[in-house]
């Protein structure tokens, strides 16, 4: 299997340029498709406490322990803050569930999942009676400062931020005792000017349920289909690769044995310069995930030009 290389983090940690994604791993596939992935390589699994699968997860990982097929220190693994914990006082109640979940001492990177508060001690998408969710007043610089204490409690190694505009993380820079390792965002088609690493999820969400007609579809570029067969891959695996080319954390999701082996198929050839200029024309200044049940919010990160 091959080896997969590594990014080091502002604060000295490694984080392997390759993951498996699990958002919108549906409850009774995940827990396989993260054995299938620990079995073929990968030693990157990224989670979030929203995604309500940590359990299946962590039994995955478990299993692997016990296996003998792994160790702690040899996967890394991450996961988010949901937005009704931005609290301070709440922020380790969150962690400490992920953590119960995932059956693990510690996290190797959490991040802060959105920098807009949803109403605390409730469901996860806390909607008034016109269906509208409600929101917090809570500032995400306070947020920050509560996930500083769970570096220095040991509960996590890292700390970051995901979906967080440009201003976002310069308001946090000008207070953190602990800058953020990465600022994950879901997509590559926006290309982002950053003060920390970048991870990504990278194929477009193509199953994305709010997708409008006429959106761009990645997979379906005629010229990346040409690409593809120049150099006897997919689609999908010209874009990953791009990704790692650019040193871009990449983390693509699948539950499908064949699926999670064609996506680390990727480390066995290297695309021209000229290729790669034209994957940059991508950048259509556009997201695929919008949020748009935050909108409103005064800490939403795209709905105003200050991204």
């Amino acid at each position: 299997m091959p080896e997969v290389p590594k990014v080091k983090l502002n604060n000295g940690h490694q984080i392997p340029i390759f993951g498996l994604g699990t958002w919108k791993s549906k409850p009774g596939e995940v827990e396989q498709a993260v054995k299938d992935a620990i079995d073929l390589g990968y030693r990157h699994i990224d989670c979030a406490h929203v995604y309500g699968n940590e359990k299946e997860v962590g039994a995955a990982l478990s299993a692997k322990f016990k296996e003998g097929v792994i160790k702690r220190d040899d996967i890394f693994i991450t996961s988010k803050l949901w937005n009704t914990y931005h609290r301070p006082d709440l922020v380790e109640k969150n962690i400490r569930i992920t953590l119960k979940d995932l059956g693990l001492d510690y996290l190797d990177l959490y991040l802060i999942h959105w920098p807009l508060a949803y109403k605390e001690e409730g469901e996860n998408f806390p909607f008034d009676a016109n269906g509208k969710i409600q929101f917090s007043e809570v500032d995400y610089v306070d947020t920050w400062k509560a996930m500083e204490e769970l570096v220095r409690k040991g509960l996590t190694k890292s700390i970051g931020v995901s979906n967080f505009n440009k201003r976002q993380i310069e308001r946090i820079l000008s207070i953190a005792t602990i800058k953020p390792a990465l600022n994950q965002e879901t997509h590559r088609l926006l290309q982002i000017e950053g003060h920390c690493g970048d991870g990504v999820q990278p194929l477009g969400s193509p199953d994305r349920p709010w997708a409008k007609p006429g959106e761009p579809q990645l997979l379906d570029d005629l010229k990346l289909k040409e690409l593809a067969a120049k150099y006897k891959k997919t689609p999908a695996q010209i874009l990953l690769r791009y990704q790692i080319e650019r040193g871009v954390v990449t983390i693509p999701k699948s539950v499908t044995k064949s699926r999670i082996e064609q996506n680390f198929t990727i480390f066995d050839f290297s695309l021209s310069k000229d290729d790669v200029a034209y994957l940059d024309t991508f950048d259509c200044n556009g997201r695929f995930c919008p949020m748009t049940g935050g909108l409103g919010h005064p800490h939403h990160p795209f709905e105003h030009d200050d991204y």
